[in-house]
């Protein structure tokens, strides 16, 4: 006979029943659920859990845009500020994380995002024009380890 708690898990994993009553409380069946700062579904998906990420550190970058943008800030004290503030939003739970190549791309946009407004545009020598770093050129610039690299 299947004990009564493994029965109710089953049903619940099957998607047959989407609350339970024990004594006074009651259990619903959630899709996403926040669990001490990270995201679970209930298809076990750690896709979601690095958008959480992803989103969060998006909204911590543009809390402290002005700062990263600006010309009295120096480059070693904004580069400060994107690895104390910008990258442990980031990172947070990212130990348990198995990454596919789509997840990796999105992880560098956002690093090379982030790096472009801490750095700056470039004057081209030749023409003389505004133009945005490269990838080649924010490594050079920043030579630490990507955020992949660290994940």
């Amino acid at each position: 006979m299947i004990p009564i708690l493994e029965l109710v898990s089953t049903l619940f994993e099957a998607g047959r029943i989407h609350s339970v009553r024990i004594d006074n409380s009651t259990f619903e069946r959630l899709e996403v659920f926040n669990y001490l700062g990270t995201s679970l579904t209930n298809q076990n998906s750690i896709a979601e859990e690095i958008k959480s990420r992803l989103r969060l550190g998006s909204a911590c970058y543009h809390s402290v845009q002005n700062l990263l943008s600006s010309r009295s800030v120096s480059k070693n004290l904004k580069i400060k500020i994107y690895r104390t503030l910008i990258l442990p939003v980031v990172f947070y739970g990212c130990e348990t994380w198995l990454l596919t190549l789509r997840e990796e791309r999105k992880l560098r946009v956002l690093e090379n995002m982030m790096l472009r407004r801490i750095f700056g545009p470039r004057r081209d020598e030749v023409t003389g024009e505004w133009r945005r770093l490269n990838n080649e050129e924010l490594n050079d610039l920043y030579p630490s380890y990507n955020i992949v690299r660290v994940i």
